[in-house]
């Protein structure tokens, strides 16, 4: 199942606390980057980010992307604004 255009505006303004983000366009998925670093992405309309050591704070669960993939943590509670921008900030701090 692809992700949804509408879903993927919803977060981007979900995420209007973070600096610099984009959104591409891949096979039906959305990839995230904030200032130029992929960080995560929308799979199937849900929030996924990249695995490091400065976001395993928050507890969140794994979950694959899609077939083949490396797992990602799953962000659930996509309606703080608050603390999406700090898991994030911690994720792109941890990518850099």
């Amino acid at each position: 199942m692809a992700s949804t255009k509408e879903y993927c505006d919803f977060i981007l303004e979900q995420l209007s606390e973070v600096p610099d983000i984009t959104c591409r366009p891949m096979m039906g998925e959305f990839l995230l980057y904030s200032a130029g670093i992929l960080f995560g992405g929308i799979y199937d309309d849900r929030l996924l980010v990249k695995i490091v050591p400065e976001n395993e704070q928050y507890k969140m669960s794994e979950s694959i992307p899609y077939d083949g993939a490396k797992p990602m943590f799953l962000v659930e509670d996509v309606d703080d604004k608050e603390k999406l921008a700090e898991i994030v900030n911690a994720t792109v701090k941890g990518l850099k």
